[in-house]
């Protein structure tokens, strides 16, 4: 039985040589990216972008991330000038992708490299991971696409490739356990780089989690939840918790100058290092009104804005009361935080959440934040 499964996996080596002149034909076209003809020609890939473009796409999608990574770039073309930018900036430029603790170990990382690593970043999955951010993924990824080093890169879409290929039935996470060692048998000793980026572009354009393309698979004909009618089922997967609800409000304080007020938030926790606009904890507590005034920056006639401002966190739900207030000069100077112009909002590192909550509290604002 063990021969017969091996013959329908096919031999590790033959599913990439098929993946990759798959790949050779149909790569993606993205902004990080060598794509082979380019290879062929001698071209390499950037390290810096490799790391950069891994980073950013972290629970983040391809479509996101494409203006994020040219922003980037453009305004900080290198390591070292990454490491040099104030952190404040980096921040600032990040705000939208969400999950803001990557910003903060990307500019850790940055600076790491520029001033322990002489501006090169270190070419083995070890040396990649004693850097700031970087995971066991993100070091296998740039090891080998940017340095040719063979390891294995499994992220979702790889997952779902070799659940299929392999008719791992276990759901996930628990089927983790069994997907990588079987990743490792195909990925190849040569160009393991581009055998990561075939396996990746196979799950985004043909794997697809729904209706996948098998009749243009490259590897189908070794597919084993193909072969038993259960590739679209793969990879299974654990029933998700409910997702919970919490609540609080955020204070709009305006000044005699058309200022608001903003504050930066911790670096550790949740948005950290992000500014907001200054909002009570978020419990599962109903809404009390009173009890949300007496967290207020100042002692001010607050006004609630009607309505929520409603924002899905990965592991919770959040409710936000907006409420609106004027500040006299004294209680301007008693507020702990800083003064931004209204018309300057969108040029702060607010994350969505804050940006919805500014846009509720003062409907002008609103365009600030468009595209955004």
């Amino acid at each position: 039985m063990a021969g017969k499964t091996a013959k329908k996996r096919g031999k590790p080596e033959s599913v990439s040589d098929r993946l990759l002149a798959w790949y050779d034909v149909h790569a993606r076209d993205l902004p990080w990216r060598v794509r082979p003809k380019a290879r062929d020609k001698g071209a390499r890939a950037d390290p810096y972008c490799v790391w950069l473009s891994e980073i950013m796409l972290q629970q983040t999608t391809v479509a996101t991330v494409g203006p994020y990574f040219r922003d980037f770039v453009s305004r900080w073309p290198d390591v070292e000038s990454l490491a040099a930018a104030p952190r404040d900036k980096v921040m600032e430029a990040w705000a939208g992708l969400g999950y803001y603790s990557r910003a903060r170990n990307l500019h850790a990382c940055a600076v790491t490299v520029a001033e322990e690593h002489g501006g090169r970043f270190p070419d083995t999955e070890e040396g990649l991971k004693a850097l700031p951010g970087i995971g066991p993924y993100t070091s296998a990824a740039i090891a080998a696409i940017a340095f040719d080093r063979k390891a294995t890169v499994v992220d979702g879409n790889v997952e779902r490739v070799v659940a299929r290929l392999f008719a791992i039935e276990t759901p996930l996470p628990d089927a983790k356990k069994e997907i990588r060692p079987a990743a490792e048998t195909l990925t190849p000793e040569t160009r393991p780089g581009d055998f990561a980026q075939a396996m990746m572009d196979l799950g985004a354009t043909i794997c697809s989690p729904k209706s996948p393309s098998c009749n243009r698979c490259p590897v189908s004909d070794g597919c084993l939840g193909l072969e038993k009618g259960i590739a679209e089922t793969l990879p299974r997967r654990a029933p998700k918790k409910a997702r919970p609800t919490r609540r609080g409000a955020c204070f709009y304080l305006r000044n005699g100058k058309g200022e608001v007020l903003l504050r930066r938030r911790p670096d550790k926790g949740l948005l950290g290092g992000m500014m907001e606009v200054p909002t009570t904890e978020w419990t599962q507590a109903e809404l009390d009104e009173d009890a949300l005034l007496g967290a207020a920056p100042v002692n001010a006639k607050w006004a609630r804005v009607p309505g929520l401002v409603e924002h899905t966190f990965t592991h919770f739900h959040l409710q936000l009361a907006i409420f609106v207030a004027e500040a006299s000069a004294a209680q301007a100077k008693k507020a702990d935080g800083i003064w931004v112009p209204e018309e300057e909002l969108d040029t702060q590192a607010l994350p969505t959440v804050m940006k919805k909550a500014a846009a509720h509290a003062a409907p002008d604002a609103g365009p600030l934040f468009k595209g955004k």
